[in-house]
């Protein structure tokens, strides 16, 4: 768990160690949300972890499932209006703005929640559903409506969404990786 929150920590603002961790987290509302996020999986003062994860999901309208697997270097940019299911999976080094929502589809050949990879970043409103899987380095347009596979070094745009090939799709949006 400790890994991950100094790997969420450098990606947020390029710094290590504890006394940046503590400013951080009494500054960033997003990255304590992530911090406590990560306490309460970790089990550790679970009761209390999950009090103070309860208090500032309500403050942010930012919620992300108990059982939502998330890599290292997870950044929230402006909390608000998040919401992701319990059963998505993210990868390393992702970036989700406001208003992304990540869910599930409940019929059809798409039923249940998406796989996003490593180095996705997540444009304000964007949505995310269904049993899909989003590639790596790809880049999601802010509004964008996706509830299909996108493979890896892709842009995509718009509702209905399409899909732009480009290496290196994220340069420059994903900063700060180890």
């Amino acid at each position: 768990m400790t890994s991950k929150i100094y790997h969420d920590l450098y990606r947020f603002n390029g710094k290590r160690g504890l006394t940046a961790l503590i400013d951080t987290a009494l500054r960033k509302v997003e990255f304590r949300y992530m911090v406590y996020f990560r306490w309460y999986q970790s089990g550790r003062l679970r009761p209390l972890a999950r009090l103070l994860l309860h208090r500032i999901c309500r403050a942010t309208l930012t919620e992300i499932g108990w059982q939502t697997q998330i890599g290292g270097g997870f950044v929230i940019v402006h909390p608000g209006c998040i919401a992701v299911n319990n059963e998505v999976v993210i990868g390393d080094d992702c970036t989700v703005y406001h208003g992304v929502t990540l869910g599930m589809e409940f019929r059809g050949s798409r039923q249940g929640n998406p796989v996003i990879g490593n180095r996705v970043w997540m444009g304000a409103n964007a949505t995310v559903v269904g049993n899909i899987t989003v590639g790596d380095d790809v880049l999601i347009a802010p509004s964008a409506y996706v509830n299909f596979d996108v493979p890896s070094h892709s842009i995509v745009l718009g509702n209905p969404a399409r899909i732009i090939p480009r290496e290196n799709a994220t340069e420059g949006y994903i900063t700060r990786t180890e």
